[in-house]
């Protein structure tokens, strides 16, 4: 039986876990589900009731950069995982402050004590600071890397809140970052869209 990947196609964690494994190219069952109607299956596989959430034989991996790992650890044709040790400390930046700031901005509804101005601006100080690092176009040179991959889905996310307002507001090498990767067969490989699944479905093999 292949692995089998809960998965939420607009969700930034569930994106970022189908780039790396069309990347890697290893065969998964993909099961679409409606984050407002939860199957059972996955409620009993998901530790945390959360999108991305991988099963396999002898495992359960409910955080997305896990499965980002666990996938391009059995292939990695594009060399994703060939990068410096400061590529984590980015993501790192980008699954903790950068996430804050854009749930903050996105859902100002439900962070009344927060300003979604300030945590824009805070988003946008953020993502300033990657100018000069962007000069071969990618954040580590002229190729895309794992650090990449793991942050440009929130990146899309964030921009998405006001593209206008952000096309203005971001610094240019930003800018032709995410639009370089909004473009690319890349993304739209893996953001087709599948029906929810049900129990008894015929099985959808991704990729």
């Amino acid at each position: 039986m292949l692995p089998i990947l809960y998965s939420f196609r607009r969700c930034p964690y569930a994106i970022r876990a189908r780039l790396a494994i069309a990347s890697s190219g290893v065969q998964v069952e993909l099961r679409e589900i409606l984050l407002r109607d939860k199957p059972q299956a996955f409620l009993d596989a998901s530790p945390t009731a959360t999108v991305p959430c991988l099963v396999t034989a002898d495992s359960v991996l409910d955080e997305s950069f896990d499965i980002m790992r666990w996938a391009l650890a059995q292939n990695d044709p594009d060399a994703l995982c060939d990068m410096p040790s400061a590529g984590f400390d980015q993501i790192d930046i980008f699954d903790g402050p950068f996430k804050r700031a854009l749930d903050q901005t996105k859902y100002a509804v439900r962070h009344p004590d927060s300003d979604p101005e300030v945590t824009r601006a805070e988003a946008m100080k953020i993502l300033a600071v990657l100018e000069t690092q962007l000069g071969g176009g990618w954040l580590f040179g002229n190729r895309p890397t794992l650090a990449d991959f793991a942050t440009l889905p929130f990146i899309r996310q964030f921009a998405m809140i006001d593209k206008p307002r952000f096309e203005a507001e971001a610094t240019p090498r930003v800018s032709a970052w995410l639009e370089k990767f909004l473009a690319s067969d890349r993304l739209a490989n893996v953001m087709q869209k599948y029906p929810p699944w049900k129990t008894g479905d015929a099985p959808t093999t991704f990729p």
